[in-house]
């Protein structure tokens, strides 16, 4: 179904040669890991990820140390007194479930965090992607980090090293390197890429 959907995708851009539609791509995961920014949100959100991990590891080694308990002295209790006991180990497991689930769980507080602290940095990254989408007037631009999958493309369709440019992070300036050969994915004229990539900027009106 993706091999199909690339494939309609390229016919689609082809078949609009003539009105001069212009794509390109850019590896997003690249120019992350070469942001500031990006590298303190990380530390920020690993240090919230561990802090909630002792708080419902904490929970739940209470739950077993109830069930340890109750275990050693069950043969001293009598029914009224176990039922009591196993009543509230259960409400306890109960509870530290729920936390964990509050938490880790599908869209949690340890999700909500995470986009609140990656909110900026992708602002600042979509607003340097949107610029030099404008500047080489480009109507798409794709990444290739994940979603799809590019079986081919030309390297002169790489705008990674446009939108570093854009963050002040160009690889040449700060270090001497080059960044497609830092990369080692773009490959040369006539290269294989077996990329995942996903929309992530479109353009529909004309350029002014």
């Amino acid at each position: 179904m993706i091999q199909k959907w690339v494939a309609f995708l390229l016919t689609f851009l082809g078949s609009y040669g003539s009105y001069a539609q212009k794509f390109g791509f850019i590896d997003v995961d690249f120019i992350l890991k070469k942001m500031p920014e990006y590298q303190l949100a990380q530390q920020e959100i690993n240090a919230a990820a561990s802090k909630w991990e002792e708080e419902v590891y904490l929970r739940m080694q209470a739950v077993e140390d109830m069930k340890r308990k109750y275990q050693a002295e069950e043969i001293l209790l009598t029914d009224e007194m176990k039922q009591e006991r196993l009543a509230k180990i259960n409400e306890k497991d109960k509870e530290a479930k729920e936390l964990n689930k509050k938490i880790f769980g599908y869209e949690g507080m340890f999700y909500a965090k995470k986009q609140e602290i990656m909110k900026p940095v992708m602002e600042k990254l979509y607003k340097a992607i949107e610029r030099v989408a404008r500047k080489k007037r480009i109507q798409f631009l794709f990444s290739n980090s994940e979603g799809l999958t590019i079986v081919f493309a030309e390297p002169r369709h790489d705008y990674t090293e446009a939108v570093l440019e854009e963050l002040g992070l160009n690889e040449e300036n700060k270090e001497g390197g080059n960044t497609n050969s830092q990369k080692n994915n773009i490959g040369t004229n006539n290269s294989i890429m077996n990329k995942n990539v996903k929309s992530i900027y479109k353009q529909g009106e004309d350029q002014k």
